[in-house]
This record gives C-alpha cells, sequence and structure tokens, in this order.
C-alpha cells in the first residue's frame, strides 16, 4: 500500500513534464521535475524493482509507475531531440564559428557526474547615489589579453535578486575568453523605469573608464539579462544605438510590456499586473506611454544587435508569447536572431546549469557569442 501511494504521489509529480504549474511552489517543484529528472527516474525505478506481485495494489501501482517513468523520460528525449538540430539550426541562423566549442549540445551523464566551474571574482562600486551605491562583480576572462565583456543582468521581478545569480555560467564564459560583469541595479518599487538603464549605462562607462586594468575590449560587449534583467538587456540593446553592443541574450524576458501587461499570469503563481505597476509606476490606464517606453520590441529596427531568446514552452511566470513576438518583430525588420525553444522548460530552469535545457542554453551562448563578436 506505501509503495502504491508513493507511486500515486511521483505520478502526480511527473504531470509537470509536460503540464503548466498551477501554483508556486508548483512552479518550483517543475524545475526539479524537468532539469534534475534522474533523481525522480532513480527513485520511481527503486520503487518499481520492490514489487510487480499480481495483488491489486502491486499491479496497480506498478502500471502508474511506468506511465511517471515514461514522463520522467521524456524531458530527456525532447532535450534529445533539440540538441540534433540545434547546431545546424543555429548555423542557419548565423554562421559558423570558429568551432571550437563543444560538439554535442547535451549528454546526459553530464546532469549527473558534471561538476560546475567556479572562478574567483571582485566585487567594485561603479555607482554612488545619494542614497545607494551600486557594485559590480568582475570575472576575468581566464585567457590573457584584451577580451570582450559580457554584462549580466539579473532577473527578479525588477524588485528582488542580485547580481549573485548563476555565478556557474560566469565561470563558464571565463574559460572561453571572455571577461563577465554580473551587475546590481536600483530595484522596484522604490525606483522606477528607466532607472536600471540608466544603471547599465553607468556600468558600461565604469567598465570603459577602467579597461586597461580590466583588460576589457570595449568594443565588444554583450548583454544578457534573465527575465525582468532580460528586459532591461533587450531595452537597452535596442534603445541605446550604442554600436559597442554588438549583442544581446534574453532569457526568458518579457518584451512587450504593454500586451504583457493585459495577459496577467496566474494568480496563484505571481500577480504579474501587481510587479508591472511597480516597476512602470502606475496601471496601463494611467501611465499607457511609460508601458509602452519600456517595451523592448518597441525599438526593435534594422540596426538592432543580433538577439538570441531562449524560453521555455511551460513558463508560468513570463508568457512564451513574449519572445514568438519579439521574433516576429526581428524577422520583419530583418535583424540577426535565435529563439532556443524548449518545449519542457519553465521559469528559471537554468539556475539547474547542467540539466537539459542548461545545457542546450549553454551551446547556444556560446555560438552566439562566436558569431556576434568578430
Amino acid at each position: 500500500m506505501i509503495r502504491f501511494i508513493f507511486l500515486i504521489v511521483l505520478f502526480l509529480i511527473s504531470l509537470l513534464a509536460i503540464f503548466k504549474a498551477q501554483a508556486y511552489y508548483l512552479w518550483l517543484m517543475a524545475i526539479i521535475v524537468t532539469e534534475l529528472p534522474w533523481i525522480l527516474i532513480g527513485i520511481t525505478l527503486l520503487l518499481l524493482l520492490l514489487g510487480f506481485r499480481t495483488d491489486k495494489f502491486q499491479l496497480a501501482g506498478s502500471i502508474i509507475g511506468l506511465v511517471a517513468l515514461i514522463l520522467f523520460l521524456s524531458t530527456i528525449y525532447r532535450a534529445y531531440l533539440v540538441s540534433n538540430e540545434l547546431s545546424r539550426n543555429m548555423d542557419a541562423a548565423f554562421s559558423k564559428g570558429n568551432n571550437n566549442i563543444e560538439t554535442v549540445p547535451y549528454r546526459f551523464w553530464r546532469s549527473i557526474f558534471h561538476d560546475n566551474i567556479k572562478e574567483k571574482y571582485s566585487t567594485m562600486a561603479y555607482k554612488k547615489y545619494e542614497h545607494i551605491t551600486l557594485n559590480l562583480d568582475f570575472y576575468p576572462s581566464q585567457i590573457l589579453g584584451k577580451k570582450p565583456c559580457i554584462i549580466v543582468i539579473h532577473g527578479g521581478s525588477w524588485s528582488t535578486g542580485d547580481s549573485r545569480q548563476i555565478p556557474e555560467l560566469n565561470s563558464l564564459l571565463t574559460t572561453k575568453g571572455y571577461n563577465v560583469v554580473s551587475i546590481n541595479y536600483r530595484k522596484a518599487p522604490k525606483y522606477k523605469t528607466p532607472a536600471p538603464i540608466e544603471d547599465l549605462k553607468n556600468a558600461m562607462n565604469f567598465l570603459r573608464q577602467h579597461s586597461d586594468s580590466l583588460q576589457i575590449d570595449t568594443n565588444n560587449f554583450v548583454l544578457l539579462g534573465r527575465s525582468a534583467g532580460a528586459q532591461v538587456a533587450l531595452l537597452a540593446a535596442y534603445s541605446l544605438r550604442d554600436s559597442s553592443i554588438k549583442g544581446v541574450i534574453d532569457f526568458y524576458g518579457p518584451a512587450d510590456m504593454v500586451w504583457g501587461y493585459s495577459m496577467p499570469t496566474n494568480p496563484l503563481v505571481m500577480d504579474s499586473q501587481k510587479v508591472m505597476e511597480n516597476y512602470i509606476g502606475g496601471t496601463y490606464k494611467e501611465v499607457p506611454q511609460k508601458f509602452a517606453d519600456c517595451s523592448p520590441l518597441e525599438f526593435v529596427d534594422k540596426h538592432s544587435p543580433p538577439t538570441l531568446m531562449i524560453h521555455g514552452e511551460n513558463d508560468v511566470l513570463v508568457a512564451y508569447d513574449h519572445s514568438r513576438r519579439l521574433k516576429e518583430k526581428l524577422q520583419q525588420k530583418g535583424v540577426k536572431h535565435f529563439w532556443l525553444q524548449l518545449p519542457w522548460a519553465t521559469h528559471g530552469f537554468d539556475y539547474i546549469q547542467n540539466g537539459p535545457g542548461g545545457q542546450l542554453a549553454n551551446f547556444s551562448i556560446e555560438h552566439f557569442l562566436q558569431y556576434v563578436i568578430k
């Protein structure tokens, strides 16, 4: 009976591999289900091996457990489907790089046995306001010489989070010959848009001023943002008209703030309209122009830098359609771009760097950087 109950629970959890989470804690569970599937596969297999006897509970439990096992395995299967076409699709979208990146986008064993790289970084103040001092974390390139710089803007609904999010990717990029800078910015609700854009500009000015000591090639910046940070990265890349910004990487960012406000998320997961009001300074009815002014796709033109979009179809915080709408605008304006679509993934999937989504995203980032940085 206990085995039967556990298998029922695993089956219910396995549904998160194909269906969107309907509550906040189910969303967190969905990240584990889709990015650490081998753990749940192992537990399910163990329970299945405990007995296949023919009494009603054992047999029913075994059938339910097999279905759960198939659903857990489906994430790995779908990751390999995306992996098989990824390199070819990116070559078609851009062009072949220097051929010194990982040739296989996804390997299941890496999820279990591969250790994340952790490089040292230094923290420095880049802007002092009257009531706040903003810091950045600098991860120097592990290859000598003046190198391009990736500027990372963290997520957190414009109101939480900090520069220490997912340092493993920052460290990985330093081993590939990039400087990485992860910035903090002024947060809502105390500070409204365009405060983070101003902070990003100040961070870039600071890096230019210290480019010799930090060994930064100031002709080659790439912006990388997650969630709310992706909105900041996209808006800066498209609106600043800065020729030194060679590309922008968008992890599940809100690209159309007007449309996004009209299509709120499930309130059991997040009150997205309240989040946007805190950041923008009012409802859409009160400040419609401000919503348009902070919508990245409103600023896309033929001069916009190449864009890499990474988004999971089961995202319950930032609708998948944000990336679809941005892709359509980029296509209309003839801007080079690629959209890595992950059918199983949800918001924040890349926090598990060695999961299926994390591996595919990192492969795409390396390929993208080789294209945009000359």
